[in-house]
């Protein structure tokens, strides 16, 4: 489907041109004539697919209709990255429209927080937020959200795996009671239906297929011992011809070492971690996309909502903790029909995550053991025994239900 066939203000279809969307995408296709009819939805989409565009585009359509003086729609994000390139779409989408934006999130100055704090008395047609910064900005008061027409919470796995399920409750309760309920999530677990049943009215449902890496992506798994995981990554590093490498570690620890050992043979490296200032990582970040340097060393704050073009390579130092965390990680590559490659390093400890990845991937995938030949000793064995059962396949056709049809309480 095109967008022009989607009935869009013709200034908004406008922007859509000059930001180079012709085609839908399914969640797109499927999503935005839902949040254009006013109904409440939930929609499980896994990153890459256009899932901001797909609730951005009908919020600035109504906006175009509209007559609203103070803040129209508001959106609860995880992290400031994610709240950042947010702002950015609002911008590049509404060029041709009178639509104003604003993001909302901490980690910065003083001077930071009164400039956030005069925009929200102020209002702005869109507002995007990290929960904890908004809850915050409510609690010094003198912030309205009386004409608030639709509440968007994307990401809200990631809310919720951050701790963040209190304060959107507590957000939710100074908004207005009758408003429209978006909810995005990459992954539908137990607590994500039992979360939305708090908060979504009679909901439309959107479940594509479980979330899978992309058919580009080569993926690599090697096994290795924590002492041998730095030197695996200095040889694999020099024998790898990549111009785009994002390195993602478990432990913030590490993340200063791994930049050491890696200048140390002469790749240039920057890294970020929630330890960085707001302007360290916005710094990191731009270097990278710039091209100034080819290696960023991350924790999971980049997994998600981070949007960087022509990435080939991701390694993860440390397997994820979830086989999902470890979807969204290589997803960073192989985006928009490209291809790209994914290394995993598998210690002793870290054998049954590798399992449940490979049960959310439907398929096994080869463990390479090259530690003895570099040198460096024997590798952990994998001790995870193969099983000759077929892995259990998805139906993508099937028709999900995740909501009882009783209707949910509302906080607000």
């Amino acid at each position: 489907m095109y967008f022009n066939e989607l009935n869009l203000h013709e200034s908004l279809l406008n922007g859509v041109d000059a930001m180079n969307y012709a085609q839908t995408t399914p969640i797109q296709e499927q999503a935005i004539p839902i949040i254009l009819s006013g109904k409440d939805l939930i929609a499980s989409a896994q990153t890459g697919t256009g899932k901001t565009a797909a609730y951005l585009i009908p919020l600035l359509d109504q906006i175009c209709r509209g007559t609203n003086s103070r803040t129209s729609a508001l959106i609860l994000v995880p992290t400031r990255e994610l709240a950042k390139q947010i702002d950015e779409q609002i911008e590049g989408f509404s060029y041709f429209i009178n639509a104003t934006s604003i993001a909302i999130y901490g980690g910065g100055s003083g001077e930071e927080w009164d400039q956030q704090r005069k925009a929200l008395v102020r209002g702005a047609d869109i507002i995007i937020a990290t929960p904890g910064r908004l809850m915050a900005h409510i609690n010094s008061g003198q912030i309205s959200f009386d004409g608030l027409k639709c509440l968007v919470l994307d990401e809200a796995d990631k809310m919720l795996d951050m701790g963040f399920s209190s304060d959107i409750l507590f957000v939710i309760k100074h908004l207005p009671a009758e408003r429209q309920n978006l909810m995005f999530s990459a992954t539908m677990p137990k607590k994500i239906r039992d979360f939305a049943n708090k908060i979504l009215k009679d909901p439309e449902e959107i479940s594509l297929a479980v979330s899978k890496p992309a058919v580009g992506i080569d993926q690599q798994f090697y096994l290795a011992s924590d002492e041998q995981k730095l030197p695996l990554l200095i040889h694999l590093m020099q024998n790898t011809d990549s111009q785009s490498t994002i390195i993602f570690s478990s432990q913030k620890s590490m993340i200063d070492k791994i930049i050491r050992a890696l200048r140390k043979v002469n790749l240039e490296a920057k890294g970020v971690s929630s330890d960085n200032s707001q302007e360290e990582r916005e710094e990191a970040l731009r270097g990278f996309k710039n091209k100034q340097y080819k290696i960023l060393v991350a924790t999971d704050v980049l997994s998600r909502g981070i949007d960087i073009n022509n990435l080939n390579l991701v390694i993860n130092f440390d397997v994820p903790r979830d086989a999902e965390d470890y979807i969204h990680r290589i997803g960073r590559t192989a985006r928009a029909e490209t291809t790209g490659t994914s290394m995993t390093f598998i210690n002793e400890k870290d054998q049954r995550k590798i399992a449940s990845i490979e049960r959310l991937l439907e398929r096994e995938v080869e463990k390479q053991n090259i530690t003895e030949s570099l040198g460096l000793g024997k590798a952990p064995e994998y001790k995870i025994q193969k099983t000759n059962k077929p892995f259990k396949k998805s139906n993508p056709n099937k028709k999900k239900r995740f909501f009882n049809k009783k209707k949910p309480s509302n906080p607000a």
